[in-house]
């Protein structure tokens, strides 16, 4: 049928002419039947990526893996990617029907668009987020969703007014391990929960507000440095900052350690606890670490190393405790509780871009929707707050503020740069 993005019928295309005539070509190709067990180009969710980067070089081929995704569009501010980006969607599909943007604004404009990846820096999380809901498409967004409290607060208001699918990118809510971990807790296997561990990333354990002498920006097809830098303060070019070992820590982008990885094994605590509507309510410093309780007394401990490899998780009850991570290892006591252990194969990722999928298409909401991930990356940016404070913070879950604090509340929020708004 040609280019997708530009000539395929999509399903409201259909529904906004169905009054009129359409005209249907003589010979309609077997790929646009669905032959071959693909569906037909009419029921395929067409969608476009913003920002591949890391993340975004990871997940997009993941959703090109399903066979009822079709992906025509790709976004992002560095040239070198932009050009990857279009290659690799090009081969994939064997044509060369991928169009590329460097304004994200350009891609969200079109109407054959259904869904969008959101894979940026992630200072543009939840301004691409906002700005994706109101061109009245879902997303699945990477984590952090957001680098404020208000900025979170204002992207789950916003899929709420709009009714969008949000599927934030914590895909361990989709990992057999840290799954079996969750479901022990939630059927009471593990006895009282008392405490929950949260591991937080070996990098940027500080965080820094350090400005960067300027030097000559680029080309605007090398680099476009206003839309790099998007809603965030402005800051004159310097290539440090848009390698993401500077921009992880900084505080004009990122949280440094607790959102890089707390978005992950925070939201993992939160989910196994069912706190998914709430924060914990107060943050005390213990030597590097942060401690904070929830109105319950469930303590949440964000610290170092959990386990054998990257994201542990422990969960502690009055009848055992559990210990999960990236690796595949596995810790429970009692020993007898391995038993209830499925074990499944499957990319996580993957798994949880089904899950996103699968909710596009139910209108029900994924595993990882949008007020939980902003309830556990609060937590995460209060136990920043606590620490850059060096102080013990109080929080209010239901009014979403810091109780008799205006300092923590400054922190808790970001001006936006012009023309950019949540």
């Amino acid at each position: 049928m040609g280019q997708i993005e530009r000539k395929h019928l999509s399903r409201r295309r259909f529904l906004r002419g169905a009054s009129g005539v359409i005209a249907f070509p003589t010979i309609i190709s077997a790929t646009a039947l669905g032959a071959g067990g693909k569906p037909a180009a009419s029921e395929r969710i067409v969608m476009g990526t913003i920002g591949f980067g890391g993340r975004g070089s990871h997940v997009m081929p993941a959703f090109m893996r399903e066979d009822d995704v079709q992906m025509v569009a790709i976004c992002d501010v560095k040239g070198n990617r932009r050009k990857l980006a279009k290659e690799t969607v090009n081969r994939h599909y064997g044509n060369t029907d991928c169009d590329a943007y460097i304004d994200l604004r350009e891609l969200l404009a079109r109407d054959d668009i259904d869904a969008v990846l959101i894979a940026t820096g992630d200072y543009w999380h939840s301004a691409a987020a906002c700005l994706t809901a109101r061109a009245g498409k879902d997303m699945y967004c990477e984590k952090p969703m957001s680098v404020t409290i208000t900025e979170g607060r204002a992207l789950a208001d916003t899929m709420k007014r709009y009714r969008r699918i949000f599927q934030c990118g914590t895909q361990r809510r989709n990992v057999r391990q840290f799954m079996f971990a969750a479901d022990l807790v939630h059927k009471g296997l593990l006895g009282e929960l008392k405490a929950v561990h949260a591991e937080k990333a070996p990098k940027w354990h500080d965080t820094y507000e350090t400005i960067l002498p300027a030097e000559p920006e680029l080309p605007r097809e090398v680099l476009d440095w206003d839309m790099w830098l998007g809603p965030a303060a402005w800051r004159p070019y310097n290539s440090q900052y848009v390698s993401r070992q500077f921009w992880g820590g900084h505080l004009d982008f990122a949280g440094g350690s607790y959102t890089e990885w707390g978005s992950h094994t925070v939201d993992l605590c939160q989910w196994a606890a069912k706190k998914d509507d709430t924060s914990p309510v107060i943050y005390h410093l213990v030597g590097k670490d942060v401690e904070a309780y929830y109105d319950d007394g469930l303590k949440l401990v964000l610290r170092g190393d959990i386990g054998q490899g990257s994201c542990g998780v422990r969960f502690e009850g009055t009848e055992g405790w559990i210990e999960v991570d990236d690796s595949g290892h596995v810790e429970v006591r009692p020993l007898s509780l391995q038993s209830k252990r499925k074990l499944g194969k499957g990319y996580p990722v993957d798994d949880h871009v089904r899950d996103f999928l699968s909710s596009f298409k139910s209108r029900r909401q994924p595993s990882a929707p949008a007020e939980g991930a902003h309830r556990s990356i609060t937590a995460c940016h209060a136990a920043n707050i606590c620490r850059r404070l060096g102080r013990t913070v109080k929080w209010d879950p239901a009014k979403e503020e810091f109780i008799g604090d205006e300092q923590a509340n400054r922190m808790a929020s970001r001006a936006y740069r012009q023309p950019w708004r949540l």
